[in-house]
């Protein structure tokens, strides 16, 4: 399946221009991941940004402002054998607390939700941390319902 591209809308005085992240933007993708509350470096970034580039069924899209990174979501594409049928996944999505309320996350989610519509895929999901309860409600608010829990083990040693 070819890459899906996110259209490149020019910016208007104010309103946000959505893209494909770029190795070069690493810095703007590591300080968005920070506001996130996963802080990486410049060069983790950069190697993060690389691993979505080489494969097509991720998505990592820039929300600019006047050249501005003011937002970032994160989506991929897999198989789900439980629904017999490829799904999307976001899986990180974050506006900076300066530009939050001013429709970015919005315009985020509709781009990635359009890319998965134009892979014929039917079914998008996002996980929000527990005590996001700001998230929730945005999400509630773009039409996102409550779905199944989800339960994480870390592997180290």
């Amino acid at each position: 399946m070819a890459r899906a591209q996110a259209p490149d809308e020019v910016s208007a005085a104010g309103k946000p221009r959505i893209r494909a992240a770029a190795i070069g933007d690493a810095s703007d993708v590591a300080r968005l991941l920070d506001a996130l509350g996963y802080p990486c470096s410049r060069d983790e970034a950069a190697e993060r940004i690389a691993f979505v580039l080489g494969d097509q069924r991720q998505h990592l899209l820039l929300a600019e402002i006047a050249g501005h990174a003011c937002g970032m979501v994160a989506m991929d594409m897999r198989y789900s054998v439980t629904r017999g049928a490829d799904q999307a996944r976001i899986t990180a999505m974050v506006v900076a607390p300066e530009c939050s309320r001013q429709g970015i996350g919005r315009r985020l989610l509709r781009e990635v939700e359009s890319i998965a519509r134009r892979a014929r895929i039917a079914r998008i999901e996002v996980t929000s941390n527990a005590g996001r309860s700001d998230a929730h409600a945005f999400y509630h608010g773009c039409g996102y319902a409550d779905g199944s829990r989800h339960f994480f083990k870390l592997l180290g040693d």
